[in-house]
């Protein structure tokens, strides 16, 4: 008992250790037309991913992009492993994208899909660029070992929606034509608010 209560005590020091000021995460607001969406991106634990998503802010290719994509229940007749959520990148317009990213696995960073939390779209591993997506619920399938990706790897989670998950699941309620929005939404700009 005194062993377990001795771990329990030195796990609490040191997650209050790693919440010290020096360690802070990066914030970030989309703001679409719907409303703003405040994400904790994950640099302590996802470096690599963070920091490409943060050069894409950086260099303003997501502004006027847009949120183009709904997977929910209704919209996967094809699908054996269901998933729920809203996806997003880039404009289009703007120059083209960076050279992909090595794969950042949950087992790797330990950032799971709960519900809130953004990683990056792919196809094959190491194929990540300026694609992302938000969970609307927890989606256990696209972790390391799930099942929605034939290659089991998953997707590379870096962060959390810590304000705006209602304009998420405006979002993923919106009309769609199979998992295409009707209208998409668009992505005014991706701001870095806090360092």
């Amino acid at each position: 008992m005194i062993k377990v209560f001795a771990l329990l005590l030195i796990r609490l020091v040191l997650t209050v250790f790693n919440m010290e000021p020096n360690h802070k995460n990066p914030i970030i607001v989309i703001r679409t037309e719907l409303g703003e969406i405040t994400v904790e991106l994950f640099a302590d634990k996802a470096p690599v991913t963070v920091s490409n998503f943060l050069h894409y802010i950086d260099s303003s290719r997501f502004d006027n992009g847009s949120f183009y994509r709904v997977v929910r229940a209704d919209n996967q007749p094809n699908d054996s492993v269901k998933i729920a959520v809203i996806q997003g990148g880039r404009s289009q317009s703007k120059a083209r994208g960076f050279p992909p990213i090595k794969l950042e696995t949950t087992v790797m960073t330990g950032i799971q899909h709960k519900d809130g939390v953004i990683s990056m779209a792919r196809g094959t591993p190491d194929s990540a660029t300026s694609e992302f997506f938000i969970c609307v619920g927890d989606q256990p399938e696209l972790d390391f070992g799930g099942k929605r990706n034939k290659d089991g790897q998953g997707f590379a989670a870096f962060g959390k929606v810590i304000d705006g998950s209602d304009v998420v699941k405006k979002i993923h309620n919106s009309n769609a034509r199979g998992q295409n929005l009707e209208k998409p939404v668009i992505i005014n700009k991706i701001s870095l608010v806090e360092k």
